[in-house]
């Protein structure tokens, strides 16, 4: 029997319809078990209640491999005018770099300027200290994914909004699940708050880890942090390390 729905989450509801509309997610589906698409998942549709309604969510075949998948996602973005950034000074989008066969992405907060230039992210100096801690784990830069909550850089480097998180991040989920990374870093309070919904301090959210979308997400220090306070990045290190022994990575030996 079909549910008769109150105004107010009426009204609720279509306004939600209207933005996975603007975002170009047009499909809805149950959560009915096995499926034979791999479904990307965007954000669950809530009623006023906290009762989950729907779930948008943007298909891509099962056979698609992350190469194929990323692509997808790249086209469905566009030239994306979906929040005010793109008449903020945005030269162009930066969607993410890096093996498409990662075990281990990380996921900052936006492109600054530099990313902006050249549409690659982490590639000015807090990319550079990036790179340093990577490297410092046993890896390269082509050896992972590096991708960011927001896609367009904010004017003067501000922090992103949360409005402008929120427009942006079902894109950054699609992403995470073409990749299906073993294991995922946030780097910094922004990328840790909106992937995992939660307001806390990042000395909390960095002493666990966390279940997330079929992967493992740690919590660190975001590099443009370690260069303005440098007394940090033995903390940093120390997180680090504790992914590279989730991932079976040789951890450094103690003199």
């Amino acid at each position: 029997m079909a549910r008769t729905l109150d105004p107010d989450t009426k009204e609720a509801l279509s306004s939600r319809i209207r933005y996975y509309r603007d975002m170009g997610i047009y499909d809805f589906y149950r959560r009915d078990g096995g499926t034979r698409e791999r479904e990307i998942e965007a954000e669950p549709l809530m009623s006023s209640e906290g009762t989950i309604l729907m779930t948008p969510t943007a298909s891509i075949p099962a056979s698609s491999d992350p190469i194929t998948a990323l692509r997808l996602i790249r086209e469905e973005i566009g030239d994306c005018t979906r929040c005010r950034l793109h008449q903020q000074g945005r030269k162009q989008i930066v969607f993410g770099v890096g093996n498409p066969n990662a075990e281990l992405m990380f996921i900052g907060e936006g492109p600054g300027a530099d990313e902006d230039e050249q549409g690659e992210p982490f590639v000015g100096r807090a990319g550079q200290l990036l790179n340093k801690m990577i490297e410092a784990m046993g890896l390269k830069r082509d050896q992972v994914y590096i991708a960011n909550v927001v896609k367009c850089r904010p004017p003067g480097n501000r922090t992103p909004e949360k409005d402008e998180c929120d427009t942006c991040s079902p894109f950054l989920l699609k992403q995470v699940e073409a990749l299906r990374p073993k294991a995922i870093v946030a780097l910094g309070a922004v990328a840790a708050k909106t992937l995992l919904g939660v307001a806390d301090s990042m000395n909390n959210l960095r002493k666990r880890f966390y279940d997330f979308r079929g992967t493992t997400l740690f919590v660190t220090y975001h590099p443009a942090y370690l260069l303005r306070d440098p007394r940090q990045k033995a903390e940093a290190w120390k997180d680090l390390q504790k992914v590279m022994e989730f991932l079976g990575l040789e951890l450094p030996r103690k003199d």
